[in-house]
């Protein structure tokens, strides 16, 4: 592992590395810094997790020259998540040397973004529909524009935006340096790495280096109708700090976060059909801990990088193996531990072995939690509280209240009845939930290797706000029909 100090980076730009307590490079940071500081054109394959954006951000902030007031670097992401992720590290990355970091999307105010836009911010980090709108509206200059980056560009292409950011790289310098992040690398992208950029360098996280080693991988057979059952039994014998829970569809999220708070849990959803200011409130109450459970589909999660996250739940499976990689990238994070558990209906076992495959890490089979171990599990943490306590030794103020009480009864009775106080037993409320039809990996005819559902499966599952100009959209592409001349 290289150290920060050995890439020869502005010493503000190391300074506000080790304030946020980052010393060494991760494998995807080595390899790509010094590169990216030469002005190479570069495409990074790296799954969520590995720190691409600090391998792209520190060059990038490294390099920018703060006297000149236009746009030097654009960045542009998948979702507004995403988008947001990265703004926030590349103004802690550029905070001592006075980097000016701005972030548009939809669904934000766009006199408010037109007004931080006129500021002569020197990064701008965009979602591809905002930004289109901002330049037919001329509210952004690009013309000056020497840095270029895509995240997540395999994203970008289910979710529909391919075209428009060709139409981007076209409006921007040719003389520029542009750098591709994306987790895997489709033809489409491919063929647009070869159009848009400059004999790049290809720079390739290792798969042992992706498959989140400090991360425990198991997942549970169960029948549809008894997952949720299954499930909540799960989480009150685990009782994760944070947990995030993932759903294949909206409904799925809705339908799920509900039942959970039915069930007693402090959970809610977040999706693409929630409003901004819904989805900023949501995972800012996961952050602060008012909310324990995050329940997301893929989409909404997608770029989320939110500390002590300890367990991440695959309700229903991914629709394809890498998603699978960026769902338990949620944990385990910064060399932390975490725990990642799937449930799979006895027809998606299939699919589960391809998940493995990809991954390059087996899975191991857990058994279905019975109520007694649950119940068993909440007596448990309860012994775990009053031990925490004695150790505490600040309890004098009840020494008196437990003396009388022992004058009452023995000792026996009295800590067995603070056990049952202390003691949740595990609530079976019934919920309903829609059946999600199971996951199935097909062979194909030619006897190829097994190949999961199309990714146009995926698009059509998603139903989302058309980023552009708020208008319903269904899966990736807006059935009207428009020119960037418009």
């Amino acid at each position: 592992m290289a150290t920060f100090y050995e890439f020869e980076l502005d010493h503000n730009v190391v300074r506000a590395l080790t304030d946020m307590g980052f010393s060494e490079a991760t494998p995807i940071q080595t390899a790509t810094i010094p590169t990216a500081l030469r002005g190479k054109d570069i495409i990074g394959q790296a799954q969520t997790g590995t720190g691409k954006t600090g391998a792209f951000g520190i060059p990038l902030v490294h390099r920018i020259d703060v006297e000149k007031e236009h746009v030097q670097a654009l960045i542009l992401a998948p979702t507004r998540e995403l988008a947001n992720q990265v703004a926030e590290s590349l103004v802690s990355f550029g905070k001592h040397k006075g980097v000016r970091t701005v972030v548009v999307y939809g669904g934000q105010d766009m006199r408010k973004q037109i007004r931080d836009l006129k500021r002569n911010p020197h990064i701008v980090v965009a979602t591809p529909g905002r930004l289109m709108d901002h330049m037919r509206r001329k509210t952004i200059r690009l013309q000056q524009v020497e840095t270029v980056i895509l995240d997540e560009a395999d994203e970008m292409l289910n979710m529909g935006f391919i075209e428009d950011i060709e139409t981007i790289l076209k409006e921007v310098p040719t003389e520029r340096q542009t750098l591709l992040f994306s987790a895997t690398m489709p033809k489409r992208i491919e063929k647009l790495a070869q159009q848009f950029m400059n004999n790049p360098e290809t720079i390739a996280v290792k798969a042992k280096e992706v498959t989140m080693e400090n991360i425990e991988q198991g997942y549970v057979e169960v029948h549809e109708k008894e997952k949720f059952d299954v499930f909540t039994r799960m989480l009150t014998i685990q009782n994760p700090e944070l947990a995030i829970v993932f759903g294949r569809t909206k409904r799925r999220v809705d339908e799920l976060s509900e039942a959970l708070v039915k069930r007693g849990y402090r959970a809610e959803g977040i999706h693409g059909d929630l409003n901004q200011a819904k989805r900023d409130s949501v995972l800012r109450k996961f952050k602060q801990g008012t909310i324990d459970v995050l329940v997301a589909t893929d989409v909404a999660a997608r770029g989320l990088d939110i500390s002590g996250v300890t367990h991440v739940y695959n309700f229903d499976l991914p629709q394809d193996p890498e998603s699978y990689v960026h769902r338990i990238g949620r944990t385990g994070r910064a060399g932390k531990s975490g725990v990642a558990v799937t449930f799979a209906t006895p027809r998606e076992t299939d699919h589960v072995k391809a998940i493995e495959k990809m991954s390059n890490k087996k899975m191991t089979k857990l058994h279905k939690p019975t109520f007694e171990e649950a119940v068993q599990g909440q007596q448990e943490m309860a012994i775990t509280q009053i031990r925490q306590a004695i150790n505490e030794d600040d309890s004098d103020a009840y020494r008196a209240v437990a003396k009388g009480l022992l004058q009452e009864t023995d000792a026996t009775t009295a800590l067995a009845a603070a056990l049952k106080l202390l003691t949740k037993e595990p609530d079976t409320t019934p919920v309903n939930l829609t059946a999600e039809a199971p996951l199935r990996v097909k062979k194909r005819r030619d006897g190829g290797k097994p190949s999961s559902r199309r990714r146009d499966d995926r698009r059509r599952s998603y139903s989302r706000k058309d980023e552009r100009s708020g208008s319903r959209r269904i899966g990736g592409r807006s059935s009207k029909k428009r020119s960037y001349s418009k």
